[in-house]
Formats: C-alpha cells, sequence, structure tokens
C-alpha cells in the first residue's frame, strides 16, 4: 500500500473518531493548534505538537471546522510547501463543491499533491463500539475520487474491509443530496430545539426520532450548523422549499373562511376609527354579505389574528396622501404572509378633542398615531404649538383607543386626542377644532387582506 501513515488535523469530537478509524489500518498521529485538545487523543494514535510533524505523513486528513478549511490550508501551503509536496490532502467536511475549489485553487503550488473530497456520513452519535472496537459496518462514506483515483480506490478497499458503504459522488451531487437529506435533518433539529420539544409520558415512536433528531444535532456546535447551512450552496432552496411546505401545510389547516355565517374581519383601528369608517365603506358595496368587525387597534394585531384564524380578513391603513406611508403597517407586514385582497382610499377628516369636564387652557400634551400628527403638522404648529405631541405604546398607538380611556375617564383630562369627530360622539368627547388637516383633500388608502390561497 502506499499509505502508510496518516495525520488528522482537528481534534475535535469528529476528528478524534476518524483517528480512531484509520488506525485500524494505519499508523496515526493528530494534531490540532488547541493543545489541551491532546486530552481527546484516542487509542492506538499519538498526538504531536509540532505540525511539521503531522504533515510529514503520507495522507493528512482535514477535520477542521467548515468555515476555517479555507484558511488553514492557505497557511499549510504557504509555510510548508516542501512538506505537502507529493501528499495525499484529504478533506472530511460535510460539504463538498467549498473544498473541492479550496483545493483546485492550491493544489498547483505543491508539485506532485493529490486532493481527495471524502464525507464520512456518521459522526461519534452513530458509531457503534463493539468489543471495545468501533464499527463502521454498513455506515456510508462519500468520496469524489476525480483528483486522486488511485488513493480513493486504496482507502475505499480499506473502508470497504471494515463493512462501510464507499459512494463515489461528485462533490456538486453530494451538496445537492446532502442539502434535502443531512442539511434538512440539522435544520429541523435546530427548529425542533428553539422549539423546546421535550419527551412527554405518551410519546409515540415518531415523536421518540424527533427527540432523538433534536438532542443529535443540539450536541454538535453552532459553528458547524451555521456552515453546513451557508458553505452548500444547495441549502438555501431547501430552506426556501422548507419554508414553502410549512406555509402550504399551515395554511390548508385554515381555509380561507372559518367562519361560515359571516365574514369577520379584523381592523387596525376601534370604535369611531377611520379603519371603521373605511371597513363600512367597503363592506357597502356588498350588502348582501353579513360581517362583524373586530376592533385590534394595531396592524400587528390584525396580520397575527389572521395568521392564528382567529379572523377571516384584515384590513389596515397604508398610506396617507399628506402623511405618506404608515411605519406601523409597513413594519407589521415584514413578519407575516397574506394576500391583498384590494386597495382603496376614503377622504378623512381629524378633529381636536377632549374629556366633557376639560377646558383648552387644561391640556398638557395630545396623544394621537403618528401618522395624524404628520397630516396635521402645519396646523399644530400654528394653532397649538404649546402642545407636545405623544403617541402611546402598543394599542394605545390607536386614537380610537385614546378616546376610549379619556371618555372612561381612565386617562387624565389632561390629555386630547385627534382623530374622527365621531370618536367624540362615542366617548362622549368635546370638539375643540375639526378639519386640521394640513390639505381638504387629505385621502388615506387601506389594505383589504386575506390569508394566502
Amino acid at each position: 500500500m502506499s499509505i502508510k501513515n496518516c495525520a488528522v488535523i482537528g481534534l475535535g469530537r469528529f476528528g478524534a473518531l476518524f483517528a480512531e478509524i484509520l488506525s485500524a489500518n494505519f499508523e496515526v498521529v493528530t494534531f490540532d493548534i488547541d493543545a489541551s485538545r491532546r486530552n481527546f487523543t484516542p487509542s492506538g494514535t499519538t498526538f504531536v505538537d509540532e505540525l511539521r510533524a503531522a504533515l510529514s505523513a503520507d495522507a493528512i486528513f482535514y477535520a477542521v471546522p467548515i468555515s476555517l478549511f479555507e484558511s488553514v490550508l492557505e497557511a499549510h501551503v504557504e509555510e510548508h510547501r516542501d512538506l505537502l509536496s507529493g501528499k495525499l490532502l484529504v478533506d472530511l467536511l460535510s460539504v463538498k463543491v467549498h473544498p473541492a475549489a479550496v483545493f483546485a485553487r492550491l493544489l498547483p503550488a505543491l508539485p506532485g499533491a493529490r486532493a481527495l473530497c471524502m464525507h464520512p456520513m456518521f459522526g461519534p452519535d452513530s458509531v457503534e463500539r463493539r468489543a471495545d472496537v468501533l464499527s463502521i459496518k454498513d455506515l456510508k462514506i462519500v468520496m469524489d475520487a476525480s483528483m486522486a483515483p488511485s488513493d480513493a480506490a486504496e482507502l475505499k478497499d480499506v473502508f470497504g474491509a471494515q463493512g462501510a458503504k464507499v459512494l463515489d459522488l461528485s462533490c456538486d451531487e453530494h451538496d445537492r443530496q446532502a442539502a434535502e437529506s443531512q442539511g434538512l435533518t440539522h435544520f429541523v433539529g435546530r427548529i425542533l430545539d428553539e422549539f423546546n420539544m421535550k419527551a412527554t409520558d405518551i410519546d409515540t415512536a415518531g415523536a421518540t426520532g424527533l427527540l432523538r433528531i433534536r438532542e443529535q444535532v443540539s450536541r454538535d456546535s453552532w459553528q458547524l450548523f451555521v456552515d453546513l447551512q451557508t458553505y452548500n450552496p444547495y441549502t438555501i432552496p431547501m430552506r426556501v422549499k422548507l419554508s414553502a411546505a410549512q406555509d402550504k401545510v399551515f395554511n390548508k389547516l385554515l381555509p380561507n373562511r372559518i367562519f361560515k355565517d359571516r365574514l369577520v374581519i379584523g381592523i387596525q383601528g376601534g370604535a369611531g376609527s377611520f379603519n371603521e369608517e373605511a371597513a363600512t365603506h367597503y363592506m357597502s358595496r356588498t350588502p348582501e354579505q353579513n360581517y362583524e368587525l373586530v376592533y385590534l387597534h394595531t396592524t400587528e394585531n390584525v396580520l397575527k389574528a389572521l395568521h392564528e384564524g382567529r379572523v377571516d380578513r384584515g384590513q389596515f391603513a397604508m398610506h396617507n396622501s399628506i402623511g405618506g406611508i404608515v411605519t406601523e403597517s409597513v413594519e407589521a407586514m415584514s413578519s407575516y404572509n397574506f394576500e391583498i385582497v384590494e386597495e382603496f382610499a376614503i377622504k378623512i377628516a381629524h378633529a381636536l378633542m377632549i374629556a366633557p369636564d376639560a377646558e383648552i387652557s387644561e391640556i398638557e400634551k395630545i396623544m394621537s398615531h403618528p401618522q395624524v400628527y404628520r397630516q396635521c403638522a402645519g396646523n399644530l404648529k400654528q394653532k397649538y404649538p404649546h402642545l407636545p405631541q405623544e403617541s402611546g405604546e402598543g394599542e394605545l398607538v390607536d386614537h380610537a383607543k385614546v378616546a376610549q380611556l379619556l371618555g372612561l375617564g381612565t386617562l387624565p383630562k389632561s390629555v386630547a386626542t385627534m382623530g374622527s369627530k365621531v370618536l367624540a360622539r362615542l366617548n362622549g368627547l368635546k370638539i375643540v377644532e375639526d378639519n386640521l388637516q394640513d390639505l381638504s383633500e387629505n385621502f388615506t388608502s387601506f389594505l383589504f387582506v386575506q390569508r394566502p390561497s
């Protein structure tokens, strides 16, 4: 045999495992830049403190993190070209297109050197130990022998004699298949870990299998997971495909209409809001349709309720002819999938209103939606420059909610609000001044939305 001794660079969990597997047929030395890892040196192998001692072996196996492989090999080529020339360099990475490209770039500087891209499709948690000897029987090892056919044939015989199934695959085909097997498994395992899936007293075999995936994946480093997902060119389409499949299944569980006797519409505003006025206007075009409005006060609440199936349609403000884009809506839209049924607009006017027992001289601030201030900026600056303009948190960003609480006396009477004069009638407030919008032709457009088909 041409290979008499081997070196494994990188003594992590997998590096230690593979060094022990190689020791059944070869003299094996191990090296890691972290000298403390000598404590993980498997029996039958020798840890060396000097890199040159490792690079003197006939075959050098790289078990370093995927993201470090290129820089490690570059450093070795630059500093130890004399030792690497004529050697067999083998990467053990879980991705293959990336190391193949690195080898193709660096090998011309190493006369007589050969490169072998190899991926043992197993890890420390899936290898059995029989009579204190590791067994790789029936486990898979993928090789791309295109850059080192003779060496690949030799190692194929070695691993085949141990019972492993050695598969010949190009680096590209490996990554294509691995994305939807190993890459998918690791991605699902990390999701289960984030979900914090735990064992129960009534677990089925399927649930136990999922728990096993979670436990196995979470034992690997986060860096390995990131590298698997970013250095394989086929994992991006895998994740997109998985996300689309999840959305499709989720949406099948929630039909377009859950409520058959009426159309349940969640709206961004409260009672008396422009959103209510817009929804009433929109539904007036189909008077035969029974409907119910659910006052959700924020676009985030509307899209969340639509996603969860608590409403069947949603409506929220999108743009105003003076105030521009409704930032709240744009931010909420980035987190949810939905379909736009229609965009429409209504003309709106803003009134300044106060508690029934308050006087304008007692008002210390205005609390309303940021869009209101944009649409009335000029008039507010001219007529009420002394009043600070504030927008509430959560549902209080909706001026209809502010008007409701002001009418109930929950908010201090030193607070004023602005919005439709309908709010004053509904909540018993006093109108100080109407039509404070800077332009008489003030239109707001709304989106009427539904769950994806």
